[in-house]
């Protein structure tokens, strides 16, 4: 799909072809229109899959050996719960929507779950299909600002040697994402490298760039990540308890009041997810290993009403229970709020 719009295609025609797309109840709110040329997206990329236990979707009910070491806390929306390590998330769930049934059909790789929620597919061979921020560009020049940011840098190795779905593909390297690395930061944000990199992107959209992801961590051997395997090299559910998930809360809480304060969230939308999910079981070592059968994230700002959850996984978060969400419709999803073109199988319920 991403072929036609680098053959001298007018903006005309490609508003029209493009405007029409727009999301239904119950994920659409009442927030005012906003022109497609204002929107961004801002997507959180946390590297390696969080485990949707041990943040969006806990099951305080469900045996240990199930739930996991940490407990729930309830949110300022009734009946939401979220991790005990997230009360910053907790007290601004107003804004925020949980989808606690993401999955895919496809190997339990991290590649494979990059590729979907970047490009809406798999590439084949090694050409790697072009990232939506890569599409914006073709659509938008600006000489003021890139259009199409990663921060602070393309994900590393993580495991496999295929693609992982941030590059420009066949739209070239004019539609390349430019790398920034971030600088000063606001003291709400916090001083971590993941905080730095959220006002960075808070930054960028609003001086007219239309795609930011922000990369968490750059690689999930031998460092921190959200990969809680538990082994040896992997991080663990203690690094969780006592970095990452705080890290990740502090941040994405600071990011959505100043993009809230600065009255930006209807324009911007701030998508936080892994490319997987973590199994229902902790592993002998303690931590939890690769599952794409369903995993949690989080959707703020654009078309979409905060304080709800959006479907619902069985008692072990184990597999979607209601309304699943497949990966690539969260990729539709953010196409959709930058006014994109749809690709070929696209479902927006």
């Amino acid at each position: 799909m991403e072929g036609w719009l680098t053959d001298g295609i007018t903006r005309r025609k490609f508003i029209r072809a493009t405007g029409a797309a727009a999301l239904t109840a119950p994920l659409a709110t009442a927030r005012a229109n906003t022109a497609t040329t204002d929107r961004s997206v801002i997507l959180l990329l946390l590297t390696g899959g969080p485990s949707q236990l041990e943040t969006f979707d806990p099951k305080p009910d469900a045996p240990l050996e199930i739930r996991g070491p940490f407990r729930s806390i309830a949110t300022s929306v009734p009946g939401i719960r979220v991790s005990e390590h997230l009360p910053e998330l907790a007290r601004r769930m107003k804004h925020v929507a949980i989808v606690r049934t993401l999955h895919h059909d496809h190997a339990p790789i991290h590649e494979t779950g990059l590729q979907l929620l970047q490009t809406g597919r798999l590439c084949r061979s090694e050409a790697d299909a072009a990232h939506f921020g890569a599409v914006a560009s073709a659509n938008t020049r600006s000489y003021k600002t890139p259009t199409f940011a990663l921060i602070p840098g393309p994900i590393g190795s993580t495991g496999v040697a295929i693609p992982h779905g941030q590059s420009a593909g066949p739209l070239g390297e004019m539609n390349a994402p430019e790398s920034v690395i971030p600088s000063a930061t606001a003291l709400a944000y916090g001083s971590t490298p993941f905080a730095r990199a959220c006002f960075e992107a808070r930054r960028l959209v609003s001086a007219g760039t239309k795609v930011v992801v922000v990369n968490m961590y750059q690689s999930v051997f031998n460092t921190l990540s959200w990969d809680c395997h538990g082994t040896s090299g992997f991080a663990t559910l203690d690094d969780y308890a006592q970095r990452v998930v705080p890290d990740f809360d502090r941040a994405f809480a600071a990011l959505i009041d100043d993009l809230h304060a600065r009255q930006m969230l209807d324009r911007t939308m701030v998508v936080a997810t892994g490319e997987i999910g973590r199994g229902p079981r902790i592993n002998p070592e303690g931590g939890r290993d690769h599952w794409e059968r369903v995993w949690s994230g989080l959707i703020a700002g654009g078309s979409i009403a905060g304080g709800q959850v959006i479907g619902r996984s069985d008692a072990h978060a184990a597999e979607p229970e209601d309304r699943p969400f497949a990966l690539t419709e969260l990729h539709a999803l953010m196409r959709a709020h930058l006014g994109l073109p749809r690709l070929d199988g696209d479902v927006l319920a």
